[in-house]
């Protein structure tokens, strides 16, 4: 479990970013600090893997607690979350060692996004001995944001299924599909296509509408969120 400390001045985006980060599986809030001095107070005394940092805050802002950390030679990873978004203050993060800057106001997905590149960094430096080129290589360059949408599938989903399922809701005509429409056109179980489909209602990019037939019996029908067109066409692999 990855271990998050939360500096936010605002009670109401401190809470936000809580449950952003606890719907993100491998992620616990370890504290939520108000200010600068009480996120420095709350590291000192809590085992803490990650920093979620405001900028703009009273008597200390972010940027000046990142200098202090770095000043103490203390290598915990910080990203930068915050409506600072003049050059000087994404340079001096950056120069600071933040590993990523958010600019309020951002989507779940950006936020989601920094936070899995983060984990798949975390998980690449604790499982290293020798670091070598392509270790490094890892740490510092883009993952592919094809398999960054994918690396969190439930267990017994996997990419090549979902690929295929996705590509197939392409295929299709504009409007609602059930999974029987679905598992006739790919041949995969109407057990496994809710699955999948259920996942992808979880991530918001199908639509869930419940009908009753005239037995009674319901009916899933999705639609395709058009909102979150480019991600799902992101999760077909070439």
């Amino acid at each position: 479990m990855i271990n998050v400390l939360i500096i936010e001045d605002d009670p109401m985006v401190a809470k936000f970013n809580a449950i952003y980060l606890e719907s993100i599986p491998g992620f616990s809030v370890a504290h939520i600090a108000a200010s600068a001095e009480e996120g420095w107070s709350l590291y000192q005394s809590t085992k803490v893997d990650l920093i979620l940092l405001d900028v703009y805050m009273e008597e200390k802002t972010g940027l000046e607690l990142l200098k202090d950390f770095r000043t103490a030679d203390d290598p915990v990873d910080v990203i930068i979350i915050s409506a600072a978004n003049d050059k000087q203050s994404v340079r001096t993060a950056l120069q600071n060692g933040a590993i990523d800057y958010l600019i309020k106001p951002f989507t779940f997905e950006r936020f989601r996004e920094a936070l899995l590149q983060y984990a798949q960094k975390h998980q690449i430096m604790k499982n290293s001995g020798q670091i070598n080129q392509e270790i490094v290589d890892a740490l510092l360059l883009k993952s592919d944001k094809k398999q960054s949408k994918m690396i969190d599938l439930p267990k017994g989903l996997t990419e090549e299924t979902l690929s295929t399922i996705v590509q197939q809701i392409f295929h299709r005509e504009k409007g609602a599909f059930s999974a029987a429409d679905v598992a006739t056109e790919t041949g995969i179980s109407r057990v496994s296509i809710r699955k999948y489909l259920n996942y992808l209602v979880e991530n918001r990019m199908l639509h869930l509408d419940v009908l009753y037939q005239e037995t009674g019996r319901p009916l899933n029908q999705y639609i395709l969120n058009p909102e979150k067109s480019e991600i799902l066409q992101s999760l077909i692999k070439n």
